[in-house]
């Protein structure tokens, strides 16, 4: 299947980087559907198997995913930026780069900003902006939804004449790109010169080599690179470090993925609710 579907380089470059990782003693793991694949568990890419525990192979790749498989890899996050430089030193500087992304112009500061370019008054656009009920996550606040879901928004509109105005500009740019900045994993690998891909710009920030597509339009459906996730997680530095100290104090070696499966010290923290810091299990949704 994997072959088949063309991602066999794909995987074997994860496994390297994974491989150099563990060699440099950076801590990495991997989450999600890709624990069902057996060929990852046997390139050391994941650390379980999955025909212990019954994980299907289809839910991570089947013949009608149209998309690349898509494995994150997390590393220890100060060993982020050392993984980020290997990847440069094997392909080389001018075939790697990290995801430019782009801020947008949301509601809020829409208004905002129309208002200011328009030179009203800071205070009114900070007074228009703060009748704009924020949006839930996954569902952003529009202004159009914001002058039908509040009537003192919408009273304002009607009977000011400068709030219309500013309204109404407000909604020409909302939606358009206000910054650049860099995708929090994603980093692309080209075969030749990225150049030849995608337009690149140096992050007036970081000063990193980012690519100026946005990740959907430089993947597959677009300039047709991979993306590679590179995660950096503070948890797995923390773990770390209590295994590097483990060593330090009472010179013993723990291999962290021969922890055993059915500690009940550790059920009885998790039943009780002790989960603060522990990544993905420390949300209120969890703990109750």
């Amino acid at each position: 299947m994997i072959t088949k579907k063309g991602f066999s380089a794909y995987f074997l470059i994860v496994a390297d980087f994974l491989r150099e990782a563990k060699k440099r003693n950076i801590l990495t793991n991997i989450r999600g559907s890709v624990a069902g694949s057996v060929t990852t568990y046997v390139t050391g890419v994941t650390h379980l198997n999955p025909f212990e525990y019954k994980i299907p192979f289809e839910r991570f790749l089947n013949p009608e995913r149209p998309s690349a498989p898509d494995i994150d890899m997390d590393f220890a996050s100060d060993g982020r930026d050392e993984m980020l430089d290997y990847a440069r030193e094997k392909y080389g500087e001018d075939k790697v780069a990290q995801i430019g992304t782009f801020g947008t112009m949301a509601a809020r500061s829409s208004v905002k900003d129309a208002a200011r370019a328009m030179g009203y008054d800071y205070s009114l656009g900070d007074k228009i902006s703060k009748l704009i009920p924020l949006g839930a996550q996954g569902f952003p606040m529009t202004i159009e939804l914001a002058l039908e879901q509040e009537n003192s928004l919408k009273k304002l509109y009607s009977s000011d004449e400068d709030v219309k105005k500013i309204i109404d500009m407000a909604q020409k740019i909302e939606g358009s790109a206000r910054h650049i900045s860099v995708h929090a994993a994603g980093v692309v690998i080209a075969p030749d010169d990225l150049t030849l891909y995608t337009p690149l710009q140096i992050d007036p920030k970081g000063g990193k080599l980012i690519t100026q597509y946005d990740m959907h339009d430089v993947g597959e459906d677009g300039a047709g690179l991979i993306k590679f996730d590179f995660l950096g997680i503070n948890i797995l530095t923390t773990i770390a470090q209590a295994l590097r100290r483990i060593k330090k104090i009472h010179n013993v070696d723990i291999d962290i993925q021969k922890i055993p499966m059915d500690d009940k010290k550790t059920y009885k923290m998790l039943t009780a609710g002790y989960t603060k810091g522990c990544f993905q299990l420390a949300s209120d949704g969890l703990t109750k």
